[in-house]
């Protein structure tokens, strides 16, 4: 069973990720935030600290590239352990409090390393090792629904031909690489989707802009077309098999493990928020008793309290999906119920708290405000919290995705 204390064994870690978001992040975030689409060069030398430490194996895996369901051990046992994907999302938590855009913009750290490391067989993972790679889902007119892709994947020889356009890649301009979602037969619907590792020095791979954006504006989001774009057949992750029998299931075992890291992301980044609140607060002679009940303080004492109390269920939400990827616990309602809740307490609690400091919280004295903006994306991307509803409705009912839309 779950204990809902932090584990001991990766205290190390997250204090190692405290101290670089606090001393390395905090003091640039202003800067990058204002500088939109400016690489953050500062993040080569952290990028070369983390490789380092990883190399290690001092982390325990923890990062993007970290959140892999390990097999069962071959004597059978059914040991609890703390692995990989539960010290990832600790981890991630901590450099959010630092700054989202910049977590977003570490190289070999992106969303798509992720995918590779949920879903890419043992000899890829060695080919694929430090490489930066982005994720590249959404298409116009798809909406938020995955299975709606129109990108397409040809075989033709050794190669699949790649055409379609791919928009909202966060870090699509500076990676190296996409994991790229594309169906293989249109005709087979959610069942032939599948995710190619496409370099960025393929012919036929153009990034056609950047976005300007409300919040996260130290990491790029590019548009990006395909346009008969070759792609060797080794670089299709996972099995080339078209399973109609498990339909989307092994592309959406991806999200599985990628839900609870923007969680983490959300949960990082309220908490900042929380933490400067309490000091601008007490600076202003509201000081939070812990020991008295809410109603008997001061209003802006008590909505803290309960926005402490939501950022607590978001946070337990996190560990639980992360710790059932380390223990081979399908967690698809649980990544998804931790997804909606951070992402909404992430949005709710930032605004909450910028909103109790007044003119302090919206004016760029303090970074309040910023937070406020950085969170937003937190409840939309990797699925948005209408989507994530529907995910945890369908499970709970036992309804297909045909029966409750």
């Amino acid at each position: 069973m779950i204990n809902l204390e932090v584990p001991k064994k990766q205290a190390g870690l997250i204090d190692q990720a405290h101290q670089l978001a606090m001393n390395m992040l905090r003091p640039i975030s202003r800067k990058y935030d204002r500088a939109e689409h400016e690489y953050p060069k500062e993040l080569d030398m952290l990028a070369a600290l983390i490789d380092g430490v990883s190399e290690t194996g001092a982390t325990g895996g923890a990062g993007a590239g970290g959140v892999r369901r390990e097999e069962k051990p071959e004597d059978g046992s059914a040991k609890v352990r703390n692995g990989a994907n539960l010290a990832s999302v600790l981890s991630i938590a901590e450099m959010c409090w630092g700054d989202t855009a910049l977590l977003l913009s570490m190289p070999r750290q992106g969303l798509g390393n992720s995918a590779i490391a949920s879903v890419a067989n043992e000899e890829q993972l060695e080919r694929y090792r430090g490489t930066w790679a982005a994720m590249a889902i959404t298409e116009p007119g798809t909406g938020s629904d995955s299975a709606n892709i129109t990108t397409t994947a040809v075989r033709d020889g050794d190669d699949y031909v790649i055409n379609g356009e791919k928009i909202y890649v966060t870090s699509g301009d500076r990676a190296d690489s996409l994991v790229v979602w594309a169906t293989l037969d249109k005709e087979l619907g959610r069942a032939a989707i599948k995710s190619f590792l496409v370099r960025k020095d393929n012919p036929g791979l153009k990034v056609e802009r950047l976005e300007h954006k409300l919040g996260i504006r130290a990491s790029d989001t590019a548009a990006i077309t395909f346009t008969d774009c070759r792609v060797p057949a080794e670089d299709l992750l996972g099995s080339p098999e078209i399973d109609t029998k498990s339909g989307f299931a092994g592309a959406m075992a991806t999200f599985d493990n990628t839900r609870p890291l923007v969680a983490a992301m959300a949960v990082g980044c309220a908490r900042a928020s929380l933490d400067l609140t309490r000091d601008l607060l007490e600076q202003a002679g509201v000081v939070v008793d812990y020991d008295r009940p809410a109603q008997s303080q001061s209003a802006a004492a008590a909505k803290l309290l309960q926005l402490e109390a939501d950022w607590e269920g978001a946070q337990l939400l996190m560990m639980q999906a992360a710790w059932m990827a380390d223990n081979r616990q399908p967690n698809s309602l649980e990544a998804s119920m931790a997804k909606a809740k951070a992402g909404r307490v992430g949005s709710d609690v930032t605004l909450s708290c910028v909103q109790l400091c007044g003119t302090l919280g919206f004016s760029e004295a303090e970074l309040l405000e910023k937070w406020a903006r950085d969170s937003k994306i937190l409840d939309i991307f990797e699925g948005t919290q209408q989507i994530q509803q529907l995910i945890v409705a369908r499970r709970i009912l036992g309804l297909t995705s045909s029966e409750l839309r």
